[in-house]
């Protein structure tokens, strides 16, 4: 039957054909992502708990995280790999998990190439990536001729696991791309030296690996539809490459965009949602097989007008399904209101990863999780029955004027901790009062989506007042809790948050000053000439603010340079310089590089952003006082004023404890209020799941 809302997506799609062929029960597919928990044979369960919940919320096809062929291949010091029978026997835990809840999983297969953080890693040739410590080792011939055989004997493997496709990791960089791009392949024999013979390594790794695998097995190939890039490929080049893969035997192509290295942002929460979706629809005019759209596709409305639109016929979504398992689920039972969005801010996913950390999320903590972080039901609690009547209701064993109710939780602040608290201690039962002392839910967050960019931290709330609605949560909006408020419930969580700082500068108190709170939410219209005091998260986010000015998708390719590959090699071209709202100078008191603290994946894009904008940085300064003339500072000696119309305070914040302090009982403090460190949404979000799951 087709669906009223989303016929496309939720449409079945068979890949190949005969008694290998398989038939998707939907078109969306759960992206390559590194999770980190592919890297120990003890976090295998995890690892099949993960992709089961994901199997569970009705995605189409999973693929996993990148394995290699060769530990020449490995991402990092003995790193997750595909080369043996006990790999294979090993992950028929995953694929058996994967199955039983319904679903089907593809194995992906990826060798690092000179991305590789070892000092094993090989490459086409002997160039070291801007990203990683190492040089790697230029490939022989042989080594080449041996690393295809590799490839084709992974994938063989995968489907003596139990796996149902395979993709072969052909783009962002990794060592496929490396042969096939001018940057990085400048060799001259038969796997070098023009583009046919760049292209000759891919299309040998798919064919052997038909070979292997028969004519039905279906075999993706992520091929890079723009390298972004100096030195990478032509369009010209990427559609006789896809050509060459598709006789060679590639059942679906899925799309990559950009290398790791390139100067373009292509899946953090500032690029527009959507924005590749047009390669992808050039690729499907190539090819005569199924094509994959990928990169910032968040929302079963967007998936939806891709596939209608004829641009693609799968929708890739990675992050989108770390934030919500039963993304697919509440789209098909027309719950999409329900689905807690991917913000694309990488601090909990990719930042975690390439720090060698676990990924996780952070609207959805349980994420990689799921064995750990568990919302067990909650125990009933036995309470005095308010009349002899009600004991007939009493559950067998209790005392005859017991009855059996919900334990009650008391939480105070509706920004991104107390939300965490309430909808999960709902989820396990508790009867939940939440109260917060401002009209609106968000707190600090409800700031934050004001920030250019940031747009889509509104889904965040929009997911957690919808959750609210449909747990039955008591909110309590313009609503300052008091003790006496809280006295009477079984325990109570106080996440009040935070308030800015205002730093002890002589004449802070003038007019012109104000605070981030106060100009994030349009309490006050900055003038022209603005100085921004504090350069950590926050006072990056105002400086875009400040500077910001209307665009649309292509003001942000050109802001980029991002070019046609038909035109410019790798798809790149010169950058068109911003028109800056106001002038702005951002201002710190550390040496430090300002941002540097900023997200791994994801600052050096928003310190772009500043230069693009024209903010002037200064570090190293000594706040001496405020007057009508502006700011006056010192920095490295030297004592100057720098002119302002309005001085925006972003120099930290201080905990809200009032009511914590006040109370004569035990209670749960989480989010700012208990640390009000540089405002840090992961943790509070994580930190309210966690106390709610342990009580």
């Amino acid at each position: 039957m087709t669906h009223p809302r989303y016929p496309h997506l939720l449409e079945p799609l068979t890949l190949g054909a005969g008694p290998d062929a398989l038939t998707l029960r939907n078109r969306v597919v759960m992206g390559s992502m590194h999770t980190g928990l592919e890297d120990r044979p003890w976090d295998i369960d995890r690892l099949g708990a993960f992709f089961a919940e994901r199997a569970r919320g009705g995605v189409g096809l999973i693929v996993t995280g990148g394995y290699a062929p060769t530990k020449r291949g490995w991402l990092k010091p003995f790193a997750s790999e595909m080369t043996n029978r006990l790999h294979a026997m090993r992950h028929e835990r995953i694929t058996g998990a994967v199955h039983d809840a319904g679903g089907a999983v593809a194995l992906q297969v990826l060798h690092a190439g000179r991305y590789g953080y070892h000092p094993l890693s090989q490459s086409a040739s002997a160039r070291k990536s801007p990203i990683t410590p190492f040089t790697p080792s230029a490939m022989s011939s042989r080594e080449v001729d041996r690393t295809a055989t590799a490839f084709a004997r992974s994938v063989a493997l995968a489907r003596k696991a139990g796996y149902d496709a395979v993709e072969v990791m052909g783009s962002e960089g990794y060592l496929l791309n490396q042969f096939l791009a001018a940057r990085t392949n400048d060799r001259d024999d038969e796997w070098g030296g023009s583009p046919a013979r760049r292209m000759r390594f891919a299309v040998e790794v798919v064919r052997r690996s038909r070979e292997l695998v028969g004519g039905d097995f279906p075999i993706v190939y992520r091929i890079s539809l723009l390298d972004l890039v100096e030195g990478g490929q032509t369009w010209e080049e990427t559609a006789e490459l896809a050509l060459r893969l598709q006789d060679a035997g590639v059942t679906v192509f899925n799309t990559g965009i950009g290398w790791h290295e390139a100067r373009v942002p292509t899946i953090i929460t500032q690029v527009p949602r959507g924005a590749w979706r047009s390669c992808t629809a050039r690729l499907k005019q190539v090819v005569d097989v199924p094509v994959c759209a990928s990169n910032r596709i968040n929302t079963p409305e967007l998936a939806e007008d891709i596939l209608a639109s004829g641009e693609a016929d799968l929708v890739s979504m990675a992050r989108p399904l770390l934030a919500d398992p039963a993304f697919v689920a509440k789209a098909m039972d027309e719950r999409a209101d329900e689905i807690n969005t991917c913000i694309a801010c990488n601090q909990a996913c990719l930042d975690h990863v390439f720090s060698n950390e676990r990924a996780s999320c952070l609207v959805n903590p349980r994420a990689c999780r799921e064995t750990e972080l568990v919302l067990l039901p909650v125990p009933s609690v036995r309470a005095p029955a308010p009349s002899a009547a009600s004991s007939e209701a009493a559950p067998m064993g209790a005392g005859p004027h017991d009855v059996a109710r919900r334990p009650t939780l008391a939480v105070v602040g509706a920004g991104p901790a107390g939300l965490a608290a309430a909808t999960a201690a709902a989820e396990r039962g508790f009867e939940v009062t939440l109260f917060e002392r401002s009209p609106e839910i968000g707190g600090q967050f409800r700031l934050a989506m004001e920030v250019p960019g940031k747009e889509d931290f509104a889904d965040t709330l929009r997911y957690f007042g919808r959750r609210l609605e449909v747990l039955g949560v008591d909110v309590r909006l313009g609503v300052e809790a008091t003790a006496d408020d809280v006295a009477g419930f079984d325990d109570v969580v106080v996440a009040t948050g935070v308030e800015p700082r205002m730093p002890a500068i002589p004449g802070i108190e003038h007019p012109r000053v104000a605070s981030y709170a106060d100009v994030l939410s349009g309490a006050v219209v900055p003038g022209r000439r603005v100085v921004v005091i504090g350069a950590g998260g926050i006072g990056v986010d105002v400086s875009v603010f400040l500077t910001h000015e209307e665009e649309d998708l292509e003001d942000w390719m050109a802001h980029w340079g991002v070019g046609d590959p038909a035109l410019h090699e790798g798809g790149l071209t010169e950058p068109k310089p911003r028109s800056a709202a106001r002038e702005v100078t951002l201002v710190q008191r550390k040496t430090t590089p300002i941002g540097i603290g900023l997200g791994r994946t994801s600052g050096w894009a928003h310190r772009a952003v500043l230069r693009q904008s024209q903010v002037t940085q200064v570090s190293g300064a000594t706040y001496d006082r405020i007057d009508d003339d502006g700011l006056h500072v010192t920095v490295d000696g030297v004592a100057r004023v720098i002119e302002a119309d309005t001085i925006v305070v972003c120099a930290g914040q201080d905990s809200v404890r009032s009511l914590y302090d006040a109370l004569d009982r035990e209670a749960h403090l989480v989010g700012g209020a208990d640390l009000a460190a540089e405002l840090d949404a992961k943790r509070a979000i994580r930190q309210g799941t966690e106390v709610v799951a342990a009580l």
